[in-house]
């Protein structure tokens, strides 16, 4: 048995033993980078390591950090009450609208997980407030990210499109930004229906008390979940939800105090460091969260102990595991292999499948990078269009990002306040693995066949 497939199927058994046995996967990811990295890849410990994505390491400690402190002192309540007002009370507008607004992030410039770090804790915040699906508000921010990602401005349309220029393809830059806003566009209205984005509308608007309360949420009422508003019928028919504050008296949310002042100032500060100064989103966080800690330790001296340390030990440990995978060749040799099929169309929806599985544990433009070179050869003899099949790999490379194992997902996973995290955690694997099931056939199916370009 060849040490490529070895490392596959240990993969597999990492997911079933941690599926079936409750074992935090990350843990046996490391256990499995080591036994397969030293025993079967001949890998010292630097090659080991190499895989350990430090980066987001600080990315995932430094913004759940900041954002502990954030709900600590009030800053997310006010923040959701703002969102409130700007709907004017319509809680089903609230998931496009954070949908939007990670699509108009990315669109401009900004890496799709530093635009995911500023919005989701924010997006969940509220999910967790108003009983929304964090599962549905997590997948809007994702695919809101990846809608805009491929702009010709973008940090990922300019990637891909200078690999297209080095390998001498034909490439369109505005069919491959719509294709990416189209296919997530599409995906983010079959999430909405199917997690509830209907109910939503049925509840109509919300008056919100404005009383901190328990956290600064209001007691969910019958058929509520996570703190959201009861639904009480109006005169007229129409449902409405009015929020009832855990206590009468209590902080007012709608209330800038100095803290929240200056941890709103923060989060700009934050996103003007990522955005127009280009600098790294964990460590900006991670540094304005201990000038804020220093300033208002009452209000973040338990913000250290909700950072999600599961999470950072399942991600770090899943993507060491893919890292050993990457040093000892099996992602190359599984490419090669496809990029060898004698049938164009076949070896095409199979590169799709690979760059949405390898993506949802990998970099989805480092993926993009291996694969467009690996279909240059049957591209170069005109039996399948150059445009449509870029497009193709883009997208499945991408949508897949929901999954927790990747950048974004993870980032999620780690945002949401108040949540069976396990759960959710099973949620997001369930909801990326039907994505990488379907989303390549179908980008595929539409973009490929037809033979555009």
């Amino acid at each position: 048995m060849s040490p490529e497939l070895i490392s596959i199927l240990v993969l597999v058994v990492v997911f079933v033993i941690a599926t079936t046995r409750s074992v935090n996967m990350g843990a046996l990811a490391f256990a499995a980078a080591f036994a397969v990295g030293g025993l079967v890849a001949d890998l010292d410990a630097d090659g080991i390591f190499a895989g350990f994505p430090g980066d987001l390491f600080v990315v995932l400690v430094g913004v759940t950090y900041l954002f502990a402190i954030a709900r600590a002192n009030g800053t997310t309540d006010w923040l959701v009450h703002a969102a409130v007002r700007l709907v004017r009370g319509r809680v089903a507008l609230i998931p496009w609208v954070m949908f939007a607004l990670t699509g108009a992030l990315t669109a401009i410039g900004a890496v799709s997980p530093a635009a995911v770090a500023i919005v989701a804790p924010i997006a969940l915040s509220f999910a967790a407030r108003y009983g929304i699906s964090p599962l549905l508000m997590g997948a809007m921010v994702v695919h809101g990210a990846q809608a805009g990602g491929f702009s010709p401005i973008s940090i990922y349309g300019s990637i891909v499109n200078g690999i297209v220029e080095r390998e001498k393809l034909p490439g369109n830059e505005v069919v491959l930004f719509l294709a990416s806003l189209a296919a997530n566009l599409v995906i983010a209205a079959v999430v909405f229906v199917v997690c509830g984005g209907l109910k939503l509308w049925a509840r109509g608007a919300v008056q919100d008390s404005g009383a901190e309360g328990d956290g600064g949420r209001g007691t969910g009422g019958e058929g509520t979940a996570g703190g959201a508003n009861p639904v009480q019928p109006s005169p007229g028919g129409t449902a409405t939800v009015t929020a009832v504050p855990t206590r009468s008296a209590g902080p007012d949310t709608t209330r800038l105090t100095p803290a929240r002042t200056a941890t709103l100032t923060s989060l700009l500060a934050l996103v003007v460091a990522v955005l127009v100064f280009d600098l790294d989103a964990g460590l900006t966080a991670i540094t304005l969260a201990v000038v804020l800690s220093t300033a208002w330790p009452q209000d973040s001296r338990k913000a250290t102990g909700e950072i999600a340390w599961p999470t950072v030990l399942l991600i770090c440990g899943v993507l060491t595991y893919v890292g050993v995978l990457d040093e000892m060749g099996t992602i190359t040799w599984a490419g090669e292999g496809v990029g060898g099929i004698g049938v164009p169309l076949l070896a095409a929806v199979l590169l799709c499948y690979i760059g949405a599985l390898v993506s949802a544990f990998a970099s989805s433009v480092g993926i993009m990078g291996a694969l467009i070179p690996l279909a240059v050869p049957f591209l170069e003899r005109g039996e399948i269009g150059a445009v449509g099949m870029i497009a193709a790999l883009a997208v499945s490379a991408t949508v897949v990002d929901v999954s927790p194992f990747s950048t974004n997902g993870a980032l999620v996973l780690a945002a949401a306040p108040d949540v069976d995290r396990e759960r959710f955690f099973r949620q997001l694997m369930v909801y990326g693995g039907i994505v990488v099931a379907v989303v390549p056939a179908a980008a595929w199916l539409v973009m490929v066949v037809p033979g555009w370009g």
